[in-house]
């Protein structure tokens, strides 16, 4: 059901009422595999402005290869014509991005019950906080939502991570940028 539900809020009682189990089960079920490390429990980022927010964690399932077996994704053409290929994706850079960063950085997710959200929140060593988009297509733009939270955040850097390998500016102060130059990037610091 994680597999299925890739980036999403996670909300025990909603799984326990599918598998038929009690929130408390599927809570300590959720807890073991994040002690293991094949969860990572992706916290919201709370700031203090006001306004609403979303305090659920959003789960992923680390290791992408197995987030595609569980959902018997055999081959890239079974993937890309699967709902999950978004938060497959997300997942992946999520991980690869946590794997490069310094050790002391805090990661989270911004979101705001009017829809306001940003997809990864770093706050970097030294207080310097940057706001991630990820979004599979290699010709997309940020949401509404995203320049929303970014007013509400006022990260130092604003970037979309897309899936080509082609770097440049989206206006409103985002970069457009591929997965492995922003890892080179957040790895140097």
């Amino acid at each position: 059901m994680l597999a299925h539900a890739q980036g999403g809020l996670h909300n025990a009682s909603r799984i326990a009422a599918s598998l038929e189990l009690s929130a408390q089960t599927v809570g300590r079920y959720t807890d073991m595999m994040v002690d293991l490390l094949l969860v990572r429990r992706l916290q919201p980022y709370l700031a203090n402005i006001g306004k609403r927010l979303v305090k659920s964690p959003k789960l992923y399932i680390r290791d992408s290869g197995l987030q595609h077996t569980l959902l018997n994704l055999r081959d890239r053409e079974a993937l890309l014509g699967h709902p999950a290929v978004g938060g497959s994706w997300e997942g992946f850079v999520i991980e690869t991005l946590l794997r490069v960063a310094p050790a002391s950085t805090v990661a989270g997710f911004y979101r705001t019950s009017a829809g306001a959200e940003i997809d990864l929140v770093l706050e970097l060593p030294g207080g310097e906080r940057w706001a991630i988009e990820i979004k599979r297509s290699a010709s997309t733009r940020p949401s509404r939502g995203f320049h929303s939270a970014c007013a509400d955040l006022h990260p130092a850097r604003s970037w979309l991570v897309h899936s080509a390998t082609d770097r440049f500016p989206l206006g409103g102060g985002v970069e457009a940028v591929g997965l492995h130059e922003l890892a080179s990037i957040l790895a140097a610091i």
